[in-house]
C-alpha cells in the first residue's frame, strides 16, 4: 500500500474562501477513510500549465506506484483539457491513484473499473468502451477549461457593456447590486477574473470594491 498525499490549489491570496473549502473537504475525506496524508501540497498558482506549478511538479516527482493523491475536485488538478488528459493517463500508467472528492466518476478507481470491464469484452465492445472512457475524461476536463473561459468572457462582455452607461460616478453605489455581488462571488472562486476587471465593469474604485468583497465574504 502506498502513501497518501493531498493537493490544494488557489490562483491568488484573494481566493481564501475557496481554499478553506478545500481544506475542510480534504480533512473530512481523511477522517472518513481513516488515512493520514504523508505530505500536504499547497499551491497559489493558475491551473493553466503544469510546468508553472512548482508544488505540483515536486509532488509529481516523488510519486510512486501505489501512492494516492486526493483533490477536492477536478479543477484543482487542472483546467486544461488536452494536457490534463495526458497527465491523468500518465499517472494511471505509473500506478498512481487519483481521488477527486467532488468528481468520483473521474477518480482513478472508477476509470480502472471501467477499463477492467473493457478488457474482458470482445474486440468490438472493448474498443467501444475504451472510447467511452476516453470521452468521459476529456468531457469533464474540457468542462473545467470551458468554465474558466466562460467566466473570463462574461466579465469582459460586462466591461464592454458598462462603458455605454452613464450617470453614475465611480464608487458611488448606495448598496451592492445583485450583478456586482454575483461577479464578486465569481471572482472569489475563479482567479481568472481580476479586481481591475470588476472595477471597470461596475465603475467603482478599488477601495469601494474591497469593501464589497469583504461584505460578500461575511455573508
Amino acid at each position: 500500500m502506498g502513501e497518501f498525499y493531498s493537493y490544494k490549489r488557489i490562483s491568488t491570496d484573494s481566493e481564501r474562501q475557496n481554499f478553506n473549502r478545500q481544506i475542510k473537504s480534504l480533512e473530512r475525506y481523511a477522517t472518513d477513510h481513516n488515512i493520514e496524508y504523508l505530505l500536504e501540497f499547497t499551491e497559489e498558482k493558475s491551473a493553466k500549465n503544469f510546468n508553472d506549478r512548482p508544488q505540483f511538479l515536486k509532488l509529481d516527482k516523488i510519486l510512486q506506484s501505489g501512492d494516492t493523491v486526493v483533490f477536492k475536485d477536478l479543477s484543482r488538478f487542472t483546467r486544461e483539457a488536452e494536457n490534463g488528459y495526458k497527465k491523468y493517463m500518465e499517472w494511471l500508467e505509473r500506478g498512481i491513484n487519483i481521488v477527486f472528492i467532488d468528481n468520483p466518476t473521474v477518480s482513478s478507481d472508477y476509470i480502472r473499473q471501467m477499463t477492467k470491464v473493457a478488457e474482458e469484452q470482445d474486440i468490438v465492445t472493448k474498443t467501444a468502451l475504451e472510447g467511452v472512457i476516453k470521452l468521459l475524461l476529456i468531457v469533464e476536463l474540457d468542462r473545467a477549461e470551458q468554465h474558466r473561459k466562460y467566466i473570463s468572457k462574461a466579465i469582459t462582455d460586462g466591461i464592454a457593456a458598462s462603458v455605454k452607461k452613464s450617470g453614475r460616478r465611480p464608487g458611488q453605489l448606495d448598496k451592492m447590486s445583485p450583478s456586482l455581488e454575483s461577479d464578486i462571488n465569481i471572482y472569489l472562486h475563479d482567479r481568472t477574473v481580476t479586481q481591475i476587471e470588476l472595477m471597470k465593469k461596475h465603475d467603482i474604485s478599488r477601495n469601494t470594491l474591497k469593501k464589497y468583497i469583504n461584505l460578500t465574504k461575511q455573508k
